[in-house]
């Protein structure tokens, strides 16, 4: 194995949780990958035969990239011409088929982070973002933390706070059996595809919260948008009846969601939050460019 190899062997190894931050980071897969690939760019570089914890160092290397890339989407948002479409933005999801076996070791994959805990996490600055990411969630320590957003560990240490509070008060506790999940999601989609109202506001929280995004190629009935409350989510459920025969279920984000897939083309992937039976967020990605990046499992449920 010649030096380049090796260099490749060495960042291998710790592709799989690099592309983990990244997408936690930026909620995009695609932007995930780019953050990837620039980090092994910086990594070929530098100098790094002194570093005895090569995976701390990449991992800040890591969100170092990603805070830059938030923070050019942060400016790209204050522009004076907006579209409105961060109210509606959901997240890249992750797709994985349904299994019908030892779901604990699924619950367990590292792609399992929530879609709701993803959209709280892109209302943050992107710093609060970057902290509590790396500590909460990865256990970097606020000493390695506070050189990447310029500020001391203590500042640094109030930013993962201010983003723990929000997050906190924002998701709430899903729930954790698949069976559950299954449950009412499937009473959601018979409702729907039998047009009973009454049986849609009955598996609806009352404060439902339904966001769609289209992104923004898309206009009229599919565009995107932000729907509260049950009676309204239950509207928007009946008017689109008509695609019920083309769905099927799959693991979203870990939860039990609904991909629409007519003649094998995937035209929208919905997660769904469960909490004490009801659910209480849908989150729709139905952009057509977008979508053309996931891979659907041949086997989704």
């Amino acid at each position: 194995m010649n030096d380049g190899e090796a260099l490749a062997a060495r960042f291998e190894e710790h592709r799989a949780h690099l592309g983990a931050v990244a997408y936690r980071m930026l909620g995009s897969l695609t932007e995930a990958e780019d953050a990837v690939q620039e980090t092994w760019l910086k990594f070929v570089r530098a100098d790094t035969s002194e570093v005895r914890n090569l995976g701390g160092w990449l991992t800040t290397v890591a969100g170092r990239v990603c805070l830059d890339l938030l923070r050019a989407r942060a400016a790209r948002r204050e522009q004076p011409i907006d579209d409105g479409h961060h109210d509606t933005f959901v997240p890249d999801p992750v797709i994985r088929p349904l299994p019908h076996t030892d779901p604990e070791q699924e619950m367990l994959r590292a792609d399992s982070v929530g879609l709701a805990l993803l959209v709280v996490l892109e209302t943050l600055e992107p710093a609060e973002r970057l902290a509590f990411v790396l500590h909460d969630m990865f256990g970097v320590p606020f000493v390695d933390i506070a050189p990447i957003v310029e500020r001391g560990p203590a500042a640094t240490r109030q930013l993962a706070s201010r983003a723990r509070r929000r997050v906190q008060g924002a998701t709430p506790p899903a729930e954790p059996d698949r069976a559950r999940q299954r449950k009412a999601v499937d009473a959601f989609m018979a409702a729907a595809r039998a047009g009973d109202f009454e049986a849609l506001l009955a598996v609806l929280d009352p404060d439902v919260v339904l966001r769609a995004d289209a992104g923004t190629a898309v206009r009229g009935m599919a565009a995107s948008k932000l729907v509260r409350g049950a009676k309204a989510v239950a509207e928007q459920a009946l008017l689109f009846r008509r695609f019920t025969p083309y769905e099927r279920l799959a693991l979203v984000n870990g939860e039990v969601g609904v991909l629409n897939v007519p003649d094998g083309v995937l035209r929208s992937v919905m997660g769904v939050t469960v909490v004490d039976g009801r659910i209480v967020a849908l989150y729709i990605l139905a952009d057509p460019e977008r979508l053309a990046g996931l891979e659907v499992p041949p086997d989704a449920g």
